[in-house]
């Protein structure tokens, strides 16, 4: 018989199936229900449910509630501080099966060649890696990357099973204004998928946006904000990461009215706050705890997610469908039991018989060395443009405060919790270093340095010390990327990342233990945020409103525009 022909004598009983999951509840998440009988699987699809079956093999999933394997449809797996492999050894077993990335990071360092990187590996994985091609590198021309990558060379990367499409068009000013690079790269993917980022964009500018053929967007962080974009026809994806967290905002939209139109995605946990809080699985349970029903917060994780990237193969346990299964305990606990990525179990076995790929983008730190002195703010006027983070938040506010000159230069304060900010480029292309302030680290000394920069991944360093800052900085070179923290000309904790400066050699585990460490280091210097290294990140990315800082000075993100020095 043909595959088609054994996959419907397989469904009618007529031959055995390769697997048959038997004594648990199927949640349909079209109509809520539970649905007793076995679930019948043939070459990872399954053939059956609500029925009884032979198989090959059966599983006792005795008083389980069999779920469709959930879908983050939107991450860096680059900002999970680990290799592909690794993050899916850390999450598929809480149940996520997919993951629609965008290798943006990577591609800011080494170019096509991470886009690569990562769509072979997506060939070995155990979960279902999407590979988006990245549309933004760099993602503004007020910044220094490794590389460029233009609407050519997105064309030569099309090909690939893993493809979905163009990933979050970061540039929203380059495509509402008509920019020729951005349309140029828009009309290679006319028609098919591509992936928003427009924080706080309304009216008619949001209108413009959206008419470019842009559909699903993750930067909304108000309850009127998404509403606006869900009218105006664009699915939204909540997003609750490390450090951008807009679950608790966004949970009164999540209904069985929307749900249908709105997906989950982390955008980014790195493994200690999945070791201690948990990945999709957390996001759906917190959803619940917070009111949500559970057909809406597991449809949001599941077939609302595949319909609004275009997988019609998953996110629903049914007969067709890929057999994506995880088995909870209950359905508020959101608690993995066993987890089968195209009917194959998620165990210690399924993990070890993964083919690999070599490491990229090794040795790609080529910072100078910078000095004390160089961290200087050197000045004639008091005035002065600081960072203000929002701690949970990605945004930030664009304060002003009076800083004194001495000896031409302004000093960081930490009595006014005024820190000393610095990016400099380590890409080997220019050597520029810029300064600025920001405040909500809480930082009493030291400093803290890290190439996870988003999203052109120069070194960033925050301190009160100039002496620490260089220490910091420098140790970066000598390790080939990660973080750093420094007290007092002692190095305290550090974690080498020498994949593109962004990703460990190392299992999960150890990275998740290196982080704890770290982030104790942190709060020796009187660091209050939770997660000071991602926050640190995302003060050097452009296009998130409103004051970010890159190698090229402090960004006006609301004019788009350099100030000047």
């Amino acid at each position: 018989m043909t595959e088609l022909a054994e996959r419907i004598a397989a469904a009618r009983g007529d031959r055995p199936a390769d697997l048959v999951l038997r004594g648990g509840k199927v949640f349909d998440v079209v109509t809520g229900m539970l649905i007793e009988g076995d679930v019948a699987i043939l070459d990872g699809i399954i053939v059956g449910i609500g029925e009884e079956y032979d198989g090959e093999i059966v599983e006792d999933v005795t008083d389980l509630i069999l779920v469709p394997g959930f879908i983050d449809t939107h991450l860096h797996i680059e900002s999970s501080l680990v290799t592909p492999f690794e993050f899916d050894r850390c999450v598929t077993p809480r149940g996520i099966t997919t993951a629609i990335c965008d290798p943006h990071e990577i591609a800011n360092v080494i170019g096509v060649d991470g886009i690569r990187y990562f769509q072979e590996a997506s060939l070995h994985t155990l979960m279902d890696i999407r590979v988006q091609l990245s549309s933004c590198v760099p993602s503004t021309h007020m910044e220094t990357a490794g590389a460029e990558i233009g609407a050519e060379d997105l064309k030569a990367l099309m090909c690939h099973p893993s493809g979905i499409g163009l990933a979050e068009f970061m540039n929203y000013p380059g495509v509402i204004h008509r920019d020729p690079a951005c349309l140029d790269k828009l009309a290679v993917f006319d028609g098919g998928h591509i992936d928003g980022h427009c924080p706080q964009l309304s009216g008619r500018d949001l209108n413009a946006y959206i008419a470019a053929g842009i559909s699903t967007e993750h930067e909304a962080t108000t309850e009127d904000e998404a509403l606006e974009k869900l009218q105006k026809g664009m699915r939204v994806l909540i997003r609750e990461g490390s450090v951008s967290k807009d679950l608790d905002a966004l949970a009164p939209v999540l209904s069985d009215v929307t749900s249908p139109y709105m997906c989950l995605c982390t955008d980014d946990r790195n493994p200690l706050d999945i070791a201690e809080y948990g990945h999709l699985d957390y996001m759906i349970g917190m959803l619940i705890a917070k009111g949500c029903s559970p057909l809406a917060a597991y449809r949001a994780a599941t077939l609302s997610a595949a319909e609004a990237f275009g997988l019609k193969d998953r996110g629903q346990i049914a007969p067709g469908k890929r057999a994506d299964i995880v088995a909870i305990g209950s359905l508020s606990a959101c608690d993995a039991q066993a987890v089968w990525c195209a009917g194959r179990r998620a165990d210690d076995a399924a993990f070890a018989a993964r083919g690999t790929v070599p490491p990229v983008g090794l040795h790609s730190v080529k910072a100078p060395q910078v000095r004390p002195e160089d961290f200087r703010a050197r000045a004639n006027r008091t005035e002065t443009d600081v960072i203000g983070i929002l701690e949970d938040k990605i945004i930030t506010e664009h304060l002003h405060e009076d800083i004194p000159v001495e000896d031409g230069d302004k000093r960081p304060d930490p009595e006014r919790d005024l820190a000393r900010i610095a990016v400099i480029e380590r890409h080997g292309r220019n050597g520029n270093i810029a300064t600025g302030f920001v405040r909500g680290f809480g930082m009493k000394s030291g400093a803290i340095a890290s190439t996870v920069c988003h999203d052109h991944h120069n070194i960033a360093c925050v301190g009160v010390d100039y002496a620490d800052m260089a220490l910091a900085a420098n140790r970066l070179s000598e390790i080939d990327g990660g973080f750093v923290v420094v007290r007092d000309g002692e190095i305290l904790a550090e974690l080498a990342l020498p994949i593109a400066g962004l990703m460990s050699l190392s299992p999960f585990e150890e990275v998740r233990d290196r982080l704890e460490a770290l982030r104790e280091a942190a709060r020796t210097l009187g660091v209050t945020l939770e997660e000071p290294f991602l926050q640190l990140a995302f003060l050097a990315l452009p296009v998130i409103p409103a004051l970010k800082i890159t190698d090229r000075g402090m960004i006006d993100v609301t004019k788009f525009e350099i100030i000047p020095g």
